[in-house]
């Protein structure tokens, strides 16, 4: 079982507001520490499967068990992600993130340049050897994967150069277009350090003056004739579009801060993202509160103040900010003094710095999102519910049923319950259907709510009186809202509202129709309305958990072996059997003197094996 702080912390309502997009995660404590940093090429994915997993081993489980918030930085690319979530746990040292003991830990690419033909060689450890070292990387992979492109874009040779020493004939990295043959002359000293100099650019991130250089060769070779020539340079040049990945913050020197603000709907937020000595290390929100009245400017202006002039926080010499505030001199000459050195603030209008900007103005508005998501947007749809349904007041409990089962096998129905904060998880609960005819969703709907609101009936004797609900929806048709209005009207609960969701044409949705049991027709709601996005969140939360109780009952019986039902066969017996007739189809393939032969059982027995194993055939 989770902990207080997991329990606290709504998974489904945080993952919703998660965009499809590369970038670091941070999992924190209810102390705001930092437990765990992960990065992904997709953030919504990954921290689904985090999240929503299931079987874990027992360091996840103590890791998920602690976690009170989670916040992301959204990222250009994946390998600024990588480059990110290496420093942050440099930064934070969590504890659930292996953390090497420092730079020397990390991988790194070695130029081994002292040859006449040089190659770049993955390297970890002291680097004293001559050449050049680029990085270091957080990982290996991102080491052996980076040195794969440069063998494929620049055929630069990856053999050691004992290897390169007694070669005869070309080797199979020629074959493959992964080296140019140096080894046995196929290529020219100096066309080769033109390779080696445009792999040294690639790996400083000048990318794009090294496609400029390659596009003018291709154009000379073109109009020269040369055209295997020009096409090797085109491929180069497509190869180097596809994995072009420029770190936006190569080139800058010393300490920066950079604040974006995106305000709606009467909220804000400000995206203060941090560069230290040319790294990217993260970002974080702050929510200003009070700002109806004011400017973005105004609120800007008013956040640089408190923030910077605050006791013990550290302050960068420059400050860049995503639009232009006047007379900020009297501003930066307090900061200044409070921080003992000179800060400028200023925009960012081009370059690196506007790159920045646009960082903290993604990473802005995924944060404002996910804080117009939590309650204002649940407050808007449960009125509009009300007001589609006629009710006098928003209902303070929704609850929503649903049925799950394959072909009638293990059939489970579901109870989902939303109140004015959303999910009410702990009231959730699930009904394994029994003594129904395997199929008939109606009266395994019916079972279920006859047991749900048994749960309400003092007379019935129940241990626990659960609250009725101001809402009841079915996910169904007619024929459901039928059953559950008679269930009401056997446990004389006439008040409560009751109402069914069925699917449109294709199950597309938009296109639902809800039932309710005094109108004749079906309500159609616009596909944009608050209301029926109200509705289908909830049905789509009973369905999922209706789902999730099907799988694991109808796992949990096909898990139990057939043997195990069958009289007089135990542990030890089923085992042998198992074993000795190579699994269960074996067993059944067995005639009754093949399983008499089996120690431990007897003829009578076998038999009894024999005619069981065989009834439903």
């Amino acid at each position: 079982m989770l902990g207080d702080a997991a329990a606290r912390f709504d998974a489904g309502a945080f993952l919703r507001t998660v965009p499809n997009r590369a970038g670091v995660y941070r999992m924190l404590d209810r102390r705001q520490r930092v437990l765990y940093v992960g990065k992904a090429r997709n953030l919504k994915q990954r921290l689904s499967s985090w999240l929503r997993g299931g079987a874990r081993d027992a360091k996840s489980m103590a890791l998920l068990s602690h976690i009170a918030a989670v916040e992301i930085t959204v990222t250009h690319t994946e390998t600024e992600a990588l480059l990110l979530e290496n420093n942050l746990i440099k930064e934070h040292r969590p504890r659930y993130n292996i953390v090497l003991r420092d730079d020397k830990s990390y991988p790194w690419i070695h130029l081994a340049d002292h040859s006449s033909f040089p190659r770049f060689v993955f390297h970890r450890g002291a680097r004293r050897a001559a050449g050049r070292y680029f990085g270091p990387y957080s990982s290996a992979g991102a080491v052996r994967q980076t040195i794969a492109l440069i063998h494929k874009l620049f055929r630069v040779r990856q053999c050691t150069d004992a290897f390169f020493r007694n070669r005869s004939r070309p080797c199979l990295q020629y074959q493959i277009d992964r080296c140019s043959g140096p080894c046995v002359g196929l290529i020219e000293r100096g066309t080769y350090a033109e390779d080696v100099r445009h792999a040294t650019m690639f790996l400083e991130g000048r990318s794009e003056a090294m496609i400029e250089e390659l596009v003018d060769r291709m154009d000379t070779a073109s109009r020269r004739l040369e055209f295997e020539l020009a096409a090797r340079y085109r491929d180069q040049i497509s190869g180097l579009r596809r994995v072009q990945e420029r770190q936006y913050v190569d080139g800058a020197r010393g300490n920066i801060d950079v604040v974006a603000i995106c305000r709606e709907e009467g909220m804000g937020v400000v995206q203060i993202l941090q560069i230290r000595n040319g790294q990217n290390l993260g970002s974080h929100t702050e929510v200003p509160r009070n700002i109806q009245s004011a400017t973005e400017a105004e609120i800007l202006e008013a956040f640089l103040s408190q923030y910077y002039l605050s006791d013990g926080r550290f302050v960068p010499r420059r400050i860049v900010v995503d639009r232009t505030l006047e007379d900020l001199g009297p501003l930066e000459n307090a900061i200044s003094e409070r921080c003992g050195h000179r800060v400028a603030i200023g925009m960012g209008r081009r370059g690196h710095r506007a790159r920045w900007i646009q960082m903290a103005k993604e990473n802005a508005d995924v944060a404002l999102r996910r804080l117009l998501a939590d309650q204002s947007t649940l407050d808007e749809r449960v009125a509009a519910l009300a007001r589609a349904l006629d009710f006098s007041e928003p209902p303070s409990r929704i609850e929503c049923f649903d049925v799950s089962h394959t072909d009638g096998e293990a059939t489970v129905a579901s109870c989902v319950v939303f109140g004015p904060e959303g999910p009410v998880k702990s009231d959730y609960r699930r009904f394994n259907i029994r003594g129904v005819t395997p199929g008939d969703d109606y009266a395994a709907m019916e079972q279920a709510l006859a047991r749900r609101f048994a749960a309400s009936t003092p007379d019935t004797g129940a241990m626990e009186i659960v609250p009725l609900p101001d809402l009841l929806l079915i996910d169904g048709g007619r024929g459901q809202l039928d059953r559950a209005v008679r269930v009401l009207d056997e446990l004389a609960l006439p008040g409560v509202a009751v109402a069914a969701i069925a699917k449109g044409p294709g199950r597309k949705p938009g296109f639902e129709s809800v039932y309710r049991p005094t109108h004749a027709s079906a309500l159609r709601l616009p596909a944009d309305s608050p209301a029926l996005h109200l509705i289908q969140r909830i049905r789509d939360e009973a369905h999922r958990f209706a789902i999730t109780g099907h799988r694991s009952q109808r796992n949990r019986r096909r898990r139990t072996s057939t043997l195990e039902s069958l009289p007089g066969i135990g542990s030890v017996l089923r085992q042998r059997l198992l074993t000795e007739f190579g699994g269960l189809p074996g067993v059944k393939r067995a005639g009754m003197e093949d399983l008499a032969r089996v120690r431990g059982i007897s003829p009578r027995l076998a038999r009894t094996v024999y005619e069981r194993l065989r009834e439903g055939e």
